[in-house]
Formats: C-alpha cells, sequence, structure tokens
C-alpha cells in the first residue's frame, strides 16, 4: 500500500468518525430509532454493493439470448447492449461465445477458445496473414469436425485461429453464408436454414 492510499484511509477513517460522532451526540435522545436508521442505511449501502457486484451475472440469466426454433430452422439473436450480435456455437463439443462479424470472412477462433474446442496449438503452422483493424495478426487454417447450433450441424468447417490477442472469437461471413437467409431488423438477427 503506498503512502498515498494509506493517507487516504486514515483521512476516510477520521471523516466517518467526526460524521459519525456527530449523528450520535445529535440524535442522543432518540438513539434506537438513530441506530436503526443507521442500520437501514447500511443494508441499503450493501445491498447495492451487491447488487453491482452480481449485475454480469444477473445480466446474462435478464437479458434475452439467442433462440433456436430447430422445427423451423430458424435462429433469432437479439443485439447486445454494445450494439454487436453475441452468438453461442458448440465448436467440437465445447461452447464457445461468438461475436457476429459481417467484415470477417471466416470463423476465427481466439487461442483460448481453439485449445476448449481441442485443437492443439503446438504444432499449427501460423502462415497465413489476415488485415484487422488493428494491423496484421498470423493466423493458422484449422478444420473443426462439428459446429452446433442448437439441432442444426455442419461437419468439416473450415475455420482460422488468431495468433495474436483477440478478446473473443468472431464468426465471419463463412458461417452465415451456410445459412439460406440472414436478416436484420427490429433489434434481432434471423439466421434462416
Amino acid at each position: 500500500m503506498t503512502s498515498d492510499q494509506t493517507a487516504s484511509i486514515i483521512y476516510l477513517v477520521l471523516l466517518g468518525a467526526v460524521v459519525g460522532g456527530y449523528f450520535f451526540l445529535a440524535n442522543r435522545r432518540n438513539l434506537g430509532r438513530t441506530l436503526r436508521q443507521g442500520g437501514l442505511w447500511v443494508l441499503i449501502f450493501i445491498g447495492v454493493i451487491v447488487g453491482y457486484g452480481l449485475w454480469g451475472d444477473l445480466r446474462e440469466t435478464v437479458i434475452p439470448r439467442q433462440a433456436v426454433f430447430a422445427d423451423q430452422g430458424r435462429i433469432e439473436v437479439p443485439i447486445a447492449r454494445d450494439g454487436h450480435y453475441h452468438m453461442t456455437l458448440d465448436i467440437n463439443g465445447a461452447m464457445v461465445r461468438f461475436v457476429v462479424d459481417t467484415g470477417a470472412s471466416d470463423i476465427v477462433l481466439t487461442q483460448d477458445d481453439a485449445r476448449r474446442a481441442g485443437i492443439e496449438l503446438d504444432g499449427l503452422p501460423f502462415m497465413g496473414i489476415a488485415n484487422t483493424a488493428n494491423g496484421e495478426v498470423r493466423t493458422a487454417r484449422v478444420r473443426l469436425d462439428s459446429v452446433s447450433l442448437g439441432a442444426i450441424t455442419d461437419r468439416g468447417v473450415p475455420a482460422l485461429v488468431n495468433g495474436g490477442e483477440m478478446t473473443g472469437s468472431l464468426l465471419g461471413m463463412a458461417y452465415l453464408n451456410r445459412f439460406s437467409e440472414v436478416s436484420f431488423g427490429g433489434g434481432k438477427m434471423v439466421l434462416t436454414r
């Protein structure tokens, strides 16, 4: 802990003691009621902190995700708060979350997602070059045994593994073109086979 952090903590403790002392002295006649109200505010404060800490988990539960209508061969994907479409596909038995990128030609896996899908990275020849918004990156071409989206399964799907750093895997046009229709509107993307 730095000296600035220590000084800040001491300042906050002293400030809290002064404010708490003032309320104690000002309300000493109604001390029981003051303590109940103070306890209520402490619980509210803790609830806000817990709610903020759990928001990521709650958001995944509350916000709708992709819906697969297998009997109709249709998938609906709502637009996310970040303005992108996110899809989760089963790649070789591993669930992988993708960002739909109509500017990408291929399926592009991060190294972590490729490992989870059972792809050995040690022997991959990163000989390809891809031009991205962040410059050129090395890629390795692979073939995915299975790519499943609900009941829709494709086999032997070509993909790339990115040799550089990526925040998430990309689902490009090579996969989207496997659908007979891809439409955007009303805050959702609809894929039809």
